[in-house]
């Protein structure tokens, strides 16, 4: 693997296979496999991802909007794609990219089945999203009668599978309240059979509900943090494969005085003579300014060496008083040895938010 010359994001294509064929093991032969590859496959490069992916044997892929679907389609996916949070204004170009909607409403509903009619479609394949107790989007069960009828007074469209979101899954303080979903949702289920006149494809799992909960697979799974080395576990992870280690380089070193300060307003003032580092990345990149001030680290030459003042815009500034290094040497922000669990936990945040903000301004580098 080649040294790092500037900032840059290694893909590890390997790492993806891994944890693909890892999550496969956990399911039934003839279990569909939904990957999920919203928000730039979570930070990364979704084309790429999704192509990989596909080689593997991912049977669907998931995406947030309808320009995602859009991005995939024209690299080359043909995989069917469900979009999960779809809006009427895009409707039209979702159909002529051949793209599934999650409808999660009335209003939604009606408005797809008028664009379908408008468009010549028949049988448009559509997916029903039902609110079990997560309450962000979906129908609820009272409304599946009316929802029924809506779909057998029409032919512009088709439903072909059913669906709903898990709330905490990976938590083993809510067991009960995941049960609670999965009763509602397995009774949604039943009833939406005597319903529609075509059977229909079931799935709730998300990757820590693979894990945990490998008895309500039903049909498919969803996958998305865990295709991506992280399993919300910590027995997880070490079974899973970071797929994305963020790397820069030294741009200069500084002998800081007793007394002086580093950086904007100062919030960074020696009591000792301290050497630091600075790093050609910064909030543009997705390294908040909650990463400062000591509280977070990276890794130079297997050692960690703490944020020190506020993060700058396009720079950070790290204390390498105790390191042996040099102006373009390489560091790891987070990846393969310093966990980007571990990086985000410093800052009271979550691993999706580190990964999936991450500034498009840094290059890919796919490593295979």
């Amino acid at each position: 693997m080649a040294k790092a010359e500037e900032t840059v994001l290694e893909i590890d294509l390997q790492a993806l296979d891994h944890n693909y064929r890892y999550l496969r093991s956990k399911l039934r032969p003839e279990t569909k496999f939904m990957a999920v590859v919203k928000a730039y496959a979570y930070g990364s490069d979704s084309v790429a991802i999704a192509k990989r992916l596909e080689h593997l044997g991912a049977d669907y892929f998931a995406v947030a909007y309808v320009n995602e679907g859009i991005t995939l389609r024209e690299g080359g996916i043909t995989a069917p794609i469900l979009v999960l949070h779809p809006q009427k204004v895009h409707f039209k170009t979702l159909i002529e990219n051949h793209l599934e909607p999650s409808i999660y409403s009335k209003a939604i509903l009606s408005g797809f089945i008028a664009t379908a009619k408008e468009l010549g479609e028949t049988d448009y394949p559509i997916q029903l999203k039902f609110n079990t107790g997560l309450n962000r989007l979906g129908f609820s069960a009272s409304e599946l009668p009316e929802v029924s009828t809506l779909i057998q007074q029409q032919s512009a469209v088709k439903v072909t599978a059913l669906l709903s979101h898990l709330a905490a899954t990976e938590d083993a303080n809510e067991i009960d309240f995941t049960t609670l979903q999965l009763q509602r949702f397995n009774t949604i289920c039943k009833k939406a059979d005597t319903l529609f006149k075509n059977r229909t494809l079931k799935h709730v799992l998300n990757t820590s509900g693979i894990i945990n909960y490998a008895q309500a697979q039903y049909d498919m799974v969803r996958s998305g943090i865990g295709l991506y080395g992280y399993g919300n576990q910590p027995e997880i992870d070490t079974e899973l494969r970071p797929v994305m280690t963020l790397k820069t380089i030294i741009s200069q070193k500084h002998i800081i005085e007793k007394g002086e300060s580093v950086g904007y307003n100062r919030k960074y003032k020696s009591d000792h003579k301290t050497i630091t580092a600075t790093l050609p990345l910064g909030h543009a990149d997705g390294i908040g300014r909650e990463y400062g001030r000591g509280k977070t680290y990276v890794l130079i030459h297997g050692k960690l060496a703490p944020i020190i003042g506020n993060v700058c815009m396009d720079m950070i500034m790290v204390d390498v008083t105790n390191i042996e290094c040099e102006e373009g040497d390489e560091v790891e922000i987070f990846g393969k040895n310093l966990s980007a669990n571990q990086f985000a936990e410093t800052a009271q945040t979550i691993t999706y938010e580190i990964l999936t903000g991450l500034s498009q301004r840094i290059k890919r580098v796919l490593i295979n």
